[in-house]
């Protein structure tokens, strides 16, 4: 299931339920998937509630009892935050959004990224599936107005 509850940002939900179920399909997984594309005031009322912290942020994942090979979660994602990371690392929005449901579905795989070296691990992963994905040309938003900056390479981890 995916909700677009945001007006930041113009997202194609059929190009991304797609893109969500052939990245399901390449990881061989099952899943049983609520994606939320929030607002930064929705987002930051989600942080408080459930982790107390405050204000928004990109992403936050839920895990229902997943296991190694059915996922069983909730993904909330703030397009504002992927529209603000886009501008600081020289991406597009849309490249953002992407990798925020990768970043999902890593979480509900059991990727961790509290502490350093896992958080490498986690990133190797998430960019290998987001050029997975890349090569595949999936776009989520309209084709106008995606470009937020010069591109660059990514050199810092959320």
């Amino acid at each position: 299931m995916l909700r677009n509850r945001q007006k930041d940002g113009p997202l194609q939900v059929r190009s991304l339920r797609q893109l969500t179920l052939d990245l399901l399909e390449a990881m061989g997984l099952e899943a049983e998937l609520g994606f939320h594309f929030v607002s930064p005031r929705e987002m930051a009322r989600v942080n408080w509630r459930f982790l107390q912290h405050e204000g928004s942020t990109d992403v936050i994942t839920f895990d229902y009892g997943s296991t190694a090979e059915r996922l069983h979660g909730e993904c909330f994602i703030s397009v504002a935050d992927a529209v603000a990371q886009a501008e600081a690392f020289g991406t597009t929005w849309t490249d953002e959004v992407v990798r925020y449901v990768i970043h999902g579905i890593l979480h509900l795989r059991g990727y961790d990224d509290l502490e350093p070296p896992l958080r490498r691990t986690m990133k190797r992963e998430e960019n290998r599936w987001v050029r997975w994905a890349a090569r595949r040309g999936y776009a989520v938003s309209a084709p106008e107005a995606t470009k937020c900056g010069p591109s660059r390479r990514r050199v810092t981890s959320r």
